[in-house]
């Protein structure tokens, strides 16, 4: 059931909110056409579940910085 699968991603995600916001974010990227978008936000949920998703945007985020410091 998704419920389980919210409670599994609360786990690594600070909030209901950022949960929300992070889960619609990868669901756009990640959905295929002619597939289900409630399968897509199924699988994103799962894939929260078993990592932290907000680790990830937080590390790509400071390597953009010192790219971009790099560059000036």
């Amino acid at each position: 059931m998704r419920s389980d699968l919210i409670f599994g991603a609360l786990a690594h995600v600070e909030n209901r909110y950022q949960l929300c916001q992070l889960a619609s974010k990868a669901t756009r990227k990640l959905h295929k056409p002619n597939t289900r978008l409630q399968d897509t936000t199924n699988d994103v949920l799962l894939r929260f579940h078993e990592t932290n998703p907000a680790a990830g945007s937080a590390v790509s985020a400071h390597q953009t910085a010192i790219q971009q410091r790099r560059a000036a």
